[in-house]
C-alpha cells in the first residue's frame, strides 16, 4: 500500500509540475463485473479508478479495482481487491506503434502475493479505422509464465462528439500461467476470446463519458475452465458484462 501511495503522489507531482508538463488522465469505470483475461474475479458491481501520466513516450499508470459487491463470499465487498502499478515507454517505428513496460500487481485485501509482469505490445492501423495489435506478457515473479493476445478493433465517429469502437480478441497462455490462475486447468494453449462495443462521448476537450458491453468465453476448457468458486476454482463465470466510464484529461 505504501508503494501504491508513493506512485500516486509521484504521478500527481509529475502531472502538475510546469517543468515536466506531462499529459495526465484520471478516469473512473463502473462495471457490472471484473473479468481479466477471461477469468471472472468478481461477478458483481466494481469501481475501477485510474490515473495515467505520460511525457515523450514515458508513462506511469495506477489502476485499482474496488469491489462494491462480494463474489460468492470469497472476497469482501467495499474493499480494494487489486492495485496495478505500471511503468511504460511507447514509441513508433514507421507505421508500427510499440509499448514496453512492467506491471506490479498488488492485492491489498486478499493477502495474495504481489507479482511482477514484463510486457510488450505492437500495433498498426490497417486501413481507415481498422487496427490490429499483438501483446506479450511474461510474469517473472510468482507465475513464471506468459500470456499473449491478438486484438482487432474498428473505430469510427458517429458524430462530432460521439465515437464507436468495436473490438475482438483471442488469448494464448502458457501451461504454468493457466494452472496458476485456475486449479482445474491441465494444459496451456488458446485461452480466452472476447468481443467489445464501446461508445464514447466528448463533453468538451477535457471531459468524456462512455459506455461499454463485452462478451468473453474460453477457447479450450482444459486451458481456461469454467469457474466453481465455492470449491475454490476460478475461471469463466460471467460472460456478458458492461459498464459506464468518465475520464478527465488535464
Amino acid at each position: 500500500m505504501k508503494r501504491m501511495i508513493s506512485v500516486i503522489v509521484l504521478a500527481i507531482v509529475l502531472a502538475s509540475s510546469s517543468a515536466w508538463a506531462a499529459d495526465a488522465t484520471a478516469a473512473l469505470d463502473l462495471n457490472s463485473a471484473y473479468v481479466w483475461r477471461g477469468i471472472t474475479l468478481n461477478d458483481g458491481l466494481v469501481a475501477q479508478p485510474s490515473l495515467d501520466v505520460s511525457k515523450n513516450g514515458f508513462g506511469l499508470n495506477v489502476w485499482g479495482n474496488y469491489d462494491i459487491d462480494d463474489y460468492d463470499n470469497t472476497l469482501d465487498d467495499n474493499d480494494f481487491q487489486e492495485i496495478d502499478l505500471t511503468a511504460y515507454y511507447s514509441f513508433n517505428i514507421d507505421k508500427l506503434d510499440f509499448t514496453v513496460g512492467v506491471i506490479n500487481y498488488v492485492f491489498p485485501s486478499s493477502g495474495l502475493p504481489a507479482t511482477l509482469e514484463l510486457y510488450g505490445t505492437v500495433g498498426t492501423t490497417l486501413a481507415g479505422g481498422l487496427s490490429i495489435a499483438l501483446g506479450f506478457y511474461y510474469d517473472v515473479d510468482e507465475v513464471e509464465s506468459f500470456y499473449s493476445d491478438l486484438s482487432l478493433s474498428y473505430a469510427m465517429n458517429l458524430s462530432d462528439k460521439l465515437g464507436l469502437e468495436v473490438g475482438a480478441k483471442v488469448g494464448y497462455a502458457g501451461e504454468d500461467f493457466a494452472e496458476y490462475y485456475s486449479t482445474a486447468a491441465t494444459d496451456g494453449g488458446f485461452y480466452d476470446y472476447g468481443f467489445s462495443l464501446i461508445l464514447t462521448y466528448a463533453v468538451n476537450d477535457a471531459l468524456s463519458v462512455g459506455a461499454n458491453i463485452n462478451y468473453t468465453n474460453s477457447v479450450d476448457d482444459d486451458v481456461l475452465p469454467d469457474a466453481d468458486v465455492a470449491s475454490g476454482v476460478y475461471g469463466v463465470d460471467t460472460k456478458v458484462y458492461g459498464g459506464v466510464s468518465i475520464a478527465y484529461t488535464f
